[in-house]
């Protein structure tokens, strides 16, 4: 079923991508805009109406290092995803972060309950497929946004779907599995909102919410895929530049001096 709706969209992403396309769709590789942008308004509803009020009373009624546990815990459960990602992107010492924590968490962490990496000095990060395929040169591909789910250009859906098989808990079979797996959906769909609250918010005062969320998702992405490293390809380029034969000081009175 998951495999028929990836394909699903991704057809219609590159059907409508077929369709003529204004020039400033094309600026923005958002050929799909119009559909997009009633997508857009569908899950900004489900947001504002649901998920702020929803995100509100879990911050409200858990307390606050019980949703830094959930929290911890969540993202000690995506440790084998980013493991994978890491030796994938030929980042060994990421990796090796990356098992150091998920060792120490899930053991003196109580399953991860408590972020002891963090403590040791050994912060988080997060990689998955779509960022892989990025880091080898893989473009976003037309701007999608599906309903329910957000933003997912071709690059990010195909790397969301291939991440569940680098998930142990999709494929390893053990008593109370589907629990898990429920919990942690559930868990995450809570942690999300919470987390999300303040950027919906943000969204919502912008002039225009559609274009700012699109900039937002793709400035996030490009920072994860450079692994938060400055994004300097739009700078001109200096490095034929010939250096002056003096150096220059603002303090320097005899620079006229014959």
């Amino acid at each position: 079923m998951a495999t028929r709706f990836l394909f699903i969209a991704m057809a219609l992403a590159v059907a409508l991508g077929g369709c003529e396309t204004t020039p400033e769709q094309d600026a923005n590789n958002d050929p799909l805009e119009p559909v997009n942008r009633v997508m857009f308004d569908i899950n900004f509803a489900v947001d504002r109406y649901v998920g702020v009020p929803a995100g509100a009373v879990y911050t409200a009624v858990v307390p606050k290092p019980v949703r830094h546990g959930i929290h911890n815990a969540l993202q000690n459960l995506g440790a084998p995803v980013t493991f994978s990602n890491d030796l994938l992107q030929g980042e060994p010492e990421r990796a090796a972060q990356t098992l150091y924590r998920f060792g120490v968490n899930s053991t003196f962490g109580i399953g991860g309950l408590i972020d002891i990496g963090s403590i040791a000095g050994v912060p988080p990060h997060r990689e998955d497929f779509g960022q892989t395929l990025g880091v080898y040169g893989v473009g976003e591909g037309p701007y999608l946004v599906l309903p329910f789910i957000g933003p997912a250009p071709p690059r990010d859906l195909a790397g969301h779907y291939i991440d569940a098989f680098m998930d142990p808990l999709y494929y390893i079979s053990f008593e109370g599995r589907h629990k898990l797996l429920i919990g942690r959906h559930f868990a995450g769909l809570a942690d999300g909102q919470a987390e999300a609250m303040g950027a919906v918010k943000q969204i919502e005062a912008s002039a225009d919410p559609y274009a700012a969320a699109r900039s937002a998702y793709r400035q996030h992405r490009n920072a994860e895929i450079r692994n938060g490293v400055p994004d300097t390809n739009h700078l001109p380029d200096i490095t034929n530049v010939p250096p002056t034969s003096d150096t220059f000081s603002p303090f320097d009175t005899d620079t006229h001096k014959e």
